[in-house]
């Protein structure tokens, strides 16, 4: 039974909860304060009636140690939960999220007094506001100073424990995370303010960004529901942001075929793995996790059944697919497989060239020495590659839109183009791709409206030329008898 206590205008409820592991008792609290007005008399039935209410809580379990604030719960959520179950790039985002926006606003704050109205304004914050602290803008040639020091982009972002993409970035200009700077000053070994200048960052989270966070949150206080830590998950009492669509980029054919002619004069293994993306649609992991015996060149087909990604912790690593479904089997065609045959044959010419220098990668896919191929290697060619043409502003990724949209125009079913794609759903090829569709059925329409309508008029009109050019016909009657 519980036990109430009365202080001042307040009343404390305990009950015992059971034994934890070590035979201690675990005893869950409660605080009840009456209504303004209310006299002693009533105030003492009424909270009795509460501490009723609050033991059969206790009782069947709905009832946790919501006292855990959300950034030690978070901890554990991480390493309990994300950790084990969750792939490792996805760790890392959710752990990026975490340390920069959701634990520095709500970190602080118990697990039982995380309210709706905390969630909305933390989502509004999130909507005008950039992020939290300030960019670091290089105020040195960071690229001459490198390549002083006798190391390459590449070699340089692995010694620094950053991502080629950071260390390009600040070669364009462009500002850097505190973190980033930190440790591309330690790489250079000099001083943070000797190198960086920190200006506002300006940046806007889209829509799409601020619901990934509710998401996350999301996914973090359900586990305390399930956990009992926690009686109801307050992310469900929130709609969530609303995603502006954005319209995918792609090239139309003829900037397809203008893209594969340009690539002509590219180095080869830059050259087939855009048209190997371009012409099958995978995703940029499943291409650099290619192995030459995952190629049947007899049978023209390409099996994908791993990842390759790069994380700066891990440097690179291989992973399974993104889902089941993406494990798959592609039929090629003649152009990606003659693609193929003559970048086995360089590789097979160059590490007869380099000898022992050949770092012998069993990759399709690697560079000019033979050595494993960086996904952000490839997105920053081919970025570099598009600003030099009079091709769209794409990104490689929009490779993989073009295969879609194009095959969707030229009436490919969904369904195929769904297991093309390695969706684990044709309705998110649909979702995606609902332009593309449209646009496919609005030309079937226009199709099916000029054989039809076209057949018709062309047999009506026929019909009344044969009317018109017909000779008059004389009507014949019985010759009337003469008498």
């Amino acid at each position: 039974m519980a036990n109430i206590q009365k202080r001042g205008d307040t009343y404390t409820f305990r009950v015992s909860a059971g034994y934890d592991a070590n035979g201690k008792q675990v005893i869950k609290t409660m605080t009840w304060k009456p209504p303004a007005g209310m006299n002693k008399r009533r105030a003492d039935k009424e909270a009795r009636h509460e501490a009723e209410l609050f033991e059969e809580k206790v009782r069947n379990g709905m009832v946790g140690d919501g006292r855990m604030k959300l950034a030690d719960f978070a901890q554990k959520w991480m390493d309990d939960y994300a950790e084990p179950q969750l792939r490792p790039r996805t760790v890392a985002r959710y752990r990026a999220m975490l340390d920069d926006r959701i634990l520095p606003t709500l970190g602080y704050m118990y697990l039982d007094k995380i309210f709706p109205a905390h969630l909305i304004e933390f989502y509004k914050e999130l909507a005008v506001s950039s992020k939290r602290g300030t960019k670091y803008h290089c105020d040195i040639d960071l690229k001459s100073c490198i390549k002083k020091k006798g190391l390459t982009k590449e070699l340089f972002a692995e010694k620094a424990g950053v991502s080629v993409t950071t260390i390009s970035a600040v070669f364009q200009g462009k500002n850097v995370s505190k973190e980033s700077a930190e440790k591309i000053s330690r790489g250079l070994k000099e001083p943070l303010d000797a190198l960086f200048t920190p200006v506002a960052s300006e940046d806007v989270l889209s829509s799409k960004t601020v619901l990934n966070y509710h998401r996350l949150l999301s996914s973090i206080m359900r586990k305390a529901v399930k956990w009992q830590l926690i009686p109801f998950n307050p992310c469900e009492r929130v709609d969530p942001p609303k995603v502006k669509k954005v319209k995918i980029e792609c090239l139309d054919v003829d900037e397809a075929v203008r893209l594969v002619e340009l690539l002509e004069n590219a180095p080869i293994y830059y050259r087939t793995a855009i048209i190997v993306l371009l012409f099958t649609g995978m995703r940029r992991g499943e291409l650099l996790g290619l192995e030459w015996r995952d190629v049947d060149f007899s049978k023209s087909l390409i099996s994908i059944s791993r990842s390759q990604l790069y994380l700066p912790e891990r440097g690179l690593f291989e992973d399974e697919t993104k889902n089941e479904s993406s494990d798959r089997i592609l039929k090629v065609s003649k152009t990606v497989l003659q693609a193929l045959m003559e970048l086995h044959r360089w590789q097979m010419e160059q590490s007869f060239l380099l000898a022992d220098a050949w770092m012998g990668s069993n990759k399709v896919f690697t560079g000019a020495e033979g050595d494993d191929m960086r996904p952000d290697t490839l997105t920053n060619w081919f970025r570099d590659f598009i600003d030099a043409t009079d091709l769209p502003p794409i990104h490689l990724h929009s490779l993989r839109h073009t295969n879609a949209t194009l095959a969707i125009a030229n009436g490919v079913a969904i369904t195929t183009v769904a297991g093309q794609l390695g969706h684990a759903d044709a309705n998110t090829t649909t979702k995606i791709y609902a332009h593309a569709i449209q646009s496919a059925q609005a030309e079937a329409a226009d199709r099916m409206e000029d054989i039809l309508s076209g057949r018709w008029k062309k047999d009506a009109d026929a019909q009344e030329t044969i009317s018109q050019n017909a000779a008059p016909v004389k009507k014949r009657g019985r010759p009337r008898k003469t008498k």
